[in-house]
């Protein structure tokens, strides 16, 4: 097996020239987009830590029942939040929430429109498929190491690798709730003269919103699976407390932390759960 292994492909290699290429040519676009991500991470982290925690919680609790016009799923937020305070993990809580609720900005904002036109654009969807299956199976603790790369310490690199492993959620999601729009619903609008535009806005993406919802539940999901790994790249929030347990082998600590992520992840997937009828 000598001959097999001493005619490697170079895969390691090719990758950090990729990678050194992008470093030394694209050393700006990285550097911009390091900037406009650290401002909305800012904005969101300033929004949900400068009003007392009650006035949040109370905020969140008024927008699930808007939302559910249901009394019950209230009650659970408010009990969730306040049984987080008085863990003590309102911080750490904000800042994951934070990191959540930026990937679901970004990814939504990227995987919606990535997903209408691989919808309309068969074979473009065929050839992204190999790469979504790629973003999605990849061991998550290799994109940490781009992301240092080009983005350094702290809460934008674990946001890049969040949004890496988050993204073909969404695509996949959109893209099959619009191309599985009846087609006696399209045919309808055509007789009715409507135009693409409309056919998108008024037929396919109202058909397909129960699905993109669904894309944004799996996005909160897997952005709240990814909270323990971006804390190993200095991100702040609940991964930090859980990494500090495992490194102490603290078991009182870890079992806060994880509880209050499992307390996190319930919260958002009943408030953002769409009630199909």
């Amino acid at each position: 097996m000598d001959w097999l292994t001493d005619n490697k492909i170079p895969v390691g290699k090719w990758a950090a020239g990729i990678f050194d290429w992008l470093q030394v040519n694209g050393g700006w676009f990285f550097d911009g987009l390091s900037d406009a991500l650290d401002a909305m991470i800012d904005a969101i982290l300033w929004v949900l830590q400068g009003p007392p925690p009650l006035v949040v919680v109370a905020i969140f609790v008024g927008l699930s029942y808007l939302l559910h016009r249901s009394w019950k799923i209230a009650a659970f937020v408010a009990v969730g939040f306040l049984f987080i305070l008085n863990q003590g993990y309102w911080e750490e809580t904000t800042e994951s929430l934070t990191l959540v609720l930026s990937a679901c900005v970004v990814c939504m904002g990227v995987g919606v429109p990535i997903g209408i036109a691989a919808a309309h654009r068969p074979r473009l969807y065929a050839g992204m498929r190999p790469v979504l299956d790629l973003m999605q199976t990849l061991p998550t603790f290799v994109y940490l190491i781009p992301a240092i790369v080009f983005f350094g310490i702290g809460m934008v690199p674990g946001l890049i690798a969040t949004v890496i492993f988050v993204l073909p959620a969404p695509i996949r999601l959109t893209h099959l709730g619009v191309s599985s729009t009846p087609k006696a619903l399209l045919e309808a609008a055509d007789a009715f003269g409507a135009t693409t535009r409309q056919k998108l806005w008024k037929v396919e993406l109202p058909y397909a919103f129960p699905q993109i919802m669904a894309g944004l539940n799996q996005t909160i999901m897997l952005s709240l699976s990814m909270v323990v790994i971006a804390a190993l790249v200095g991100a702040d929030g609940l991964g930090v407390p859980v990494v500090r347990a495992l490194n102490q082998v603290n078991t009182a600590l870890g079992f806060e932390s994880g509880f209050v992520i499992v307390v996190i992840a319930i919260i958002l997937d009943r408030v953002l759960r769409v009630d199909r009828k």
